[in-house]
């Protein structure tokens, strides 16, 4: 219908070592793509989104996983999403990455690698997050008494598209989530 928007969504996630890019017409999905490499985001993420253009050229919006994850890794999506929607005008909209761990259990937490051999976690119930997120050792999140899922605790999981995109019309998050400074530092403060 004439004058009518019709809601296409761009969804990126670059919280882990996978970058993820999906297209959504309303919750009807479009497009679904990946690339596996923790240090691949930034050649990735345009090839991956360039693909999804090819099969809708009119978004609406942009959702994009805020973290918690790498430094780098999530620099790369927040600042791709940000930008895209810039500069065609559009909004976009931020989301915990945590948050689109797709999990069939009532009490749970979720898990992520934080490489220095720590974990990004957060707990669930039903679905809503009630704690977190957090970053500790495996020894630490082992001694919680919940059901685990992802890295360290099974196959590894990553953030689901759809429900990224489901969680971003409860809920924003405007800034990275970072839990921990990066691992460069200015010269000056090296020791």
């Amino acid at each position: 219908m004439a004058g009518v928007l019709t809601l296409i969504s761009l969804v990126i996630d670059t919280a882990t070592d996978r970058t993820s890019v999906a297209l959504f017409h309303r919750n009807e999905l479009l497009f679904d793509g990946y690339h596996d490499g923790a240090t691949a985001h930034a050649e990735a993420l345009p090839k991956l989104v360039s693909d999804a253009l090819a099969v809708e050229k009119n978004i609406n919006q942009v959702v994009v996983g805020m973290g918690p994850g790498p430094f780098t890794g999530l620099r790369v999506g927040i600042v791709f999403a940000q930008s895209f929607a810039q500069a065609r005008n559009i909004a976009w909209r931020g989301v915990c990455s945590l948050d689109g761990f797709d999990v069939d259990a009532d009490e749970y937490i979720v898990t992520s690698d934080a490489r220095r051999k720590e974990l990004y976690w957060a707990k669930y119930s039903k679905g809503e997050r009630t704690y977190g997120p957090q970053v500790s050792t495996p020894e630490h999140v082992s001694e919680l008494p919940e059901k685990k899922f992802g890295f360290g605790f099974g196959p590894t999981i990553y953030p689901s598209m759809a429900l990224l995109l489901a969680k971003s019309q409860s809920t924003s998050v405007t800034q990275p989530i970072y839990l921990r400074r990066p691992d460069a530092v200015p010269t000056s403060e090296r020791k």
